[in-house]
């Protein structure tokens, strides 16, 4: 099966500072694809590289077939590929919902709109309470973000995700900063969505990491030094001793 999303020999620097070094890897359609490593291992910098925040100095990256190496962000959008920070980014003056319907208005052609006009057109509004409810805040689709709690505010964040109606999914660390029951919460949100949509996610929970990825890269010092299932992840004793340690 051809791969969703290939990476293929990706390099990067900042100076002396080697992030992404000879890094190849792909998604297939329907994986859910986990990508673990130490703090400094280059992982948030990979992301930036597929979503087109960052350009690579060298190597490939194809979506869908087509490459997208020179591709900015918002044609990537386009094209299926939505992401979500390790820090959460929303507008925390708005609601739940008119933060959707601005991330559904993003994948549109058309110019921007102004953002009242974005939160009560229901050409925009309908999808973004879908989404809402695939991960379950619909009830809370009036709430001001800045009133949100910080696990509902991550939910939120895949919300809009969701809205420009992805084919991949990027997630940075979407359970950072969440206590146990919100983690375990947003386990099974993302659980629930592997059917739906391919998904690479950068996550330190190993809990989480090995209850959804099919697969499972391991990245160190901006390379990756081993990839396979969890139960081979596990066992694998470079692994453990490069990251996972006594948790191995």
């Amino acid at each position: 099966m051809p791969s969703l999303l290939a990476v293929s020999e990706l390099n990067k620097r900042f100076g002396g500072l080697v992030a992404t070094s000879n890094l190849s890897l792909d998604v297939q359609p329907g994986e859910t694809h986990a990508l673990i490593g130490p703090n400094g291992a280059g992982k948030t910098t990979l992301i930036a590289q597929l979503q087109g925040e960052l350009r690579p100095d060298s190597g490939a990256i194809s979506f869908n077939g087509a490459d997208i190496t020179h591709e900015p962000p918002h044609r990537r959008a386009r094209l299926g590929i939505a992401r979500s920070f390790q820090i959460t980014s929303v507008f925390p003056e708005f609601t739940a919902l008119a933060n959707v319907a601005l991330a559904a208005q993003a994948r549109e052609p058309h110019g921007f709109r102004f953002w009242k006009e974005a939160a009560n057109d229901p050409a925009l509004t309908a999808p973004a309470l879908d989404a809402l409810k695939t991960i379950g805040l619909d009830n809370r689709a009036s709430v001001i973000a800045q009133d949100l709690s910080h696990g509902e505010r991550r939910q939120l964040e895949l919300a809009m995700a969701l809205a420009m109606k992805p084919k991949l999914l990027l997630l940075d660390e979407p359970m950072a900063g969440m206590g146990r029951q919100d983690g375990q919460r947003m386990t099974r949100i993302l659980a629930n969505l592997k059917s739906s949509y391919a998904i690479l996610i950068v996550e330190h929970d190993m809990d989480a990491v090995f209850a959804l990825a099919d697969r499972v890269s391991v990245l160190v010092a901006g390379a990756v030094i081993a990839s396979g299932t969890a139960d081979t992840i596990r066992a694998d004793p470079l692994v453990k001793a490069a990251y996972l340690g006594h948790r191995g």
